[in-house]
């Protein structure tokens, strides 16, 4: 999205485009993995509940590439961070979940982390697509919709795993499928699939692109609907959190963004965060487990 293709420095610019190709190709490999394993193709849910987390995926994923337009890779990165804040929402009102003060506390800190990385960007990380707008509202307003829709999505799916007995690869096959008929659609209401193609087949390194970058979203997916259906969308937001560090620096390094200080500051208030709440969550669940244990050996110290 911000790297320019060809003798010409063309832009690519057609996001749906790269979701179709994400979602046919995760469609296709769903498919044969419960093919192979000899599990049915028939939907476990309702139809239209696969079309929910479509619709809300599509809009996840175009919101994301979209951002690229208009802020840098390691702001969108360290923004995904809030991403606990639409999940405890999303839980809250559909799967009527409680969470402590501790929760909300660490949400407000990662915000004002994540608040700093975006509002204070370094001199000269300007996008192409961004010269002449204003990138800080567009971009977050995009990333805006990004978490929102996000956050709906895995706890839509957290809410699926939990109330059918679904597959992961029967799940990720039917809102696969649907975004691929969503996205396609779209793309031909819009008037950009010929575009497209036509950019790509003028471009085979963008058509490399594309192939690498939906290989690796089919194989994350796998991943990611595996933890929502063991874990829970909560830890998931957590797990994902935990990765940007390396993102941003890997992206830092490759691509040469700038970062200022207050950035930096704000990096450091996000990660230190979060793994103050990964320590503190394993001391208590260690209180937790030396306490049921003294209450077992409470009656055996009595008798003895």
């Amino acid at each position: 999205m911000r790297v320019p293709y060809g003798l010409h420095k063309e832009y690519f610019k057609y996001s749906l485009f790269l979701v179709f190709c994400n979602r046919i190709t995760t469609s296709a490999v769903s498919a044969g993995v419960l093919l192979a394993s000899g599990k049915a193709l028939d939907a476990v849910a309702p139809l239209y509940k696969y079309g929910v987390v479509s619709v809300s995926n599509i809009l996840t994923t175009t919101c994301q590439y979209e951002a690229l337009k208009y802020v840098s890779f390691p702001v969108q990165t360290l923004a995904k961070c809030a991403k606990m804040i639409p999940v405890m929402i999303w839980g809250t009102v559909i799967m009527q979940k409680k969470y402590k003060g501790r929760d909300y506390l660490l949400a407000f800190l990662v915000t004002l982390g994540c608040s700093l990385f975006i509002l204070y960007p370094a001199a000269g990380d300007i996008s192409p697509y961004s010269r002449g707008r204003e990138s800080t509202v567009w971009g977050v307003s995009l990333m805006l919709g990004y978490l929102g829709f996000d956050g709906f999505t895995s706890t839509f799916q957290d809410k699926l795993f939990k109330g059918y007995d679904m597959e992961i690869q029967n799940q990720i096959f039917y809102t696969a499928s649907c975004s691929c008929i969503l996205s396609f659609a779209g793309l031909i209401l819009q008037g950009n699939l010929l575009m497209a193609i036509d950019f790509v087949s003028r471009h085979n390194d963008c058509f490399f692109d594309i192939a690498i970058l939906s290989t690796v979203a089919t194989i994350s997916q796998f991943f990611i609907s595996y933890t929502i259906r063991n874990f829970g969308a909560l830890t998931f937001a957590t797990i994902m959190t935990t990765r940007q560090l390396l993102s941003i620096l890997l992206s830092c390094v490759w691509f040469g963004h700038p970062l200022s200080v207050e950035q930096c500051i704000g990096s450091v208030i996000v990660f230190v965060s979060l793994y103050a709440k990964s320590f503190l969550t394993r001391k208590q669940r260690q209180l937790s487990s030396e306490h049921s244990e003294n209450r077992a050996l409470s009656p055996l110290r009595a008798n003895a």
